[in-house]
């Protein structure tokens, strides 16, 4: 199976679900929406995995691929093709069905301890996950999901939402289940600023990462199997 990664920038890539998809023997493309060219065709694709990305969901004026973006991923949704976003990418799903994605009144970054919803159970995507387990968040937007059949809640942080199904065929996930080490060094030198103490949150961070990665590639696993599945 083929899967189709789409990008936001040069540091917000599939990180470790490109190893959980390589290993399950599928091939994994990138497309980037900041690259100028159209948005690829979905035939030949059974999954997608839109990423995250340094601007946000209502940043149309600044970013005007947003509004390509939004028709993009209704397109993915009325073809019921197998999607995951991640971070931006699941406030751009909620978005694109009309739900609100806004500022949140704290931002969530680190590590947050996150609990399944009980509709959850069974799902073939974040069912797969523990009931209860630190997840690394780096977001500042939140969302509501739209109030109509088939947007279900699956999981929680202590202040936001985390995760959730669209139907049959989509999910989003507000943690980055797909970091790894270099990837997260480089937003901490991108961000530098607002860390006076950098070294020991990167300390905190190296020190969960080895079990953050194995729960990220297990998410991923999960995904492509039920996408190839359908």
């Amino acid at each position: 199976m083929k899967v189709l990664a789409v990008t936001h920038g040069p540091n917000v890539g599939p990180g470790v679900f490109r190893d959980a998809i390589e290993e399950a023997g599928h091939e994994l493309d990138e497309w980037s929406m900041l690259g100028g060219s159209a948005p690829p065709s979905v035939e030949g694709y059974g999954g997608m995995i839109v990423f995250g990305g340094a601007m946000h969901a209502d940043q149309e004026e600044q970013h005007p691929w947003l509004r390509e973006e939004d028709a993009f991923l209704r397109g993915l949704l009325e073809r019921r093709v197998p999607t995951l976003g991640v971070c931006l990418g699941a406030q751009l799903l909620v978005k694109s069905v009309g739900g609100p994605v806004f500022r949140a009144p704290e931002p969530e970054k680190g590590w947050m301890h996150v609990e399944l919803t009980d509709a959850a159970d069974g799902d073939p995507v974040i069912g797969a996950l523990p009931r209860r387990f630190l997840a690394f968040d780096w977001h500042e937007y939140t969302w509501r999901l739209p109030e109509h059949d088939g947007a279900v809640e699956l999981a929680r942080s202590e202040r936001y939402p985390q995760a959730y199904r669209i139907g049959e065929r989509a999910w989003g996930i507000q943690f980055h289940a797909e970091v790894n080490r270099p990837i997260v060094r480089s937003w901490l030198d991108d961000f530098e600023s607002g860390y006076p103490d950098r070294d020991a949150v990167w300390r905190e961070i190296d020190a969960r990462m080895d079990e953050w990665n194995e729960l990220g590639r297990s998410l991923c696993t999960a995904f492509v199997a039920a996408a190839s599945r359908m």
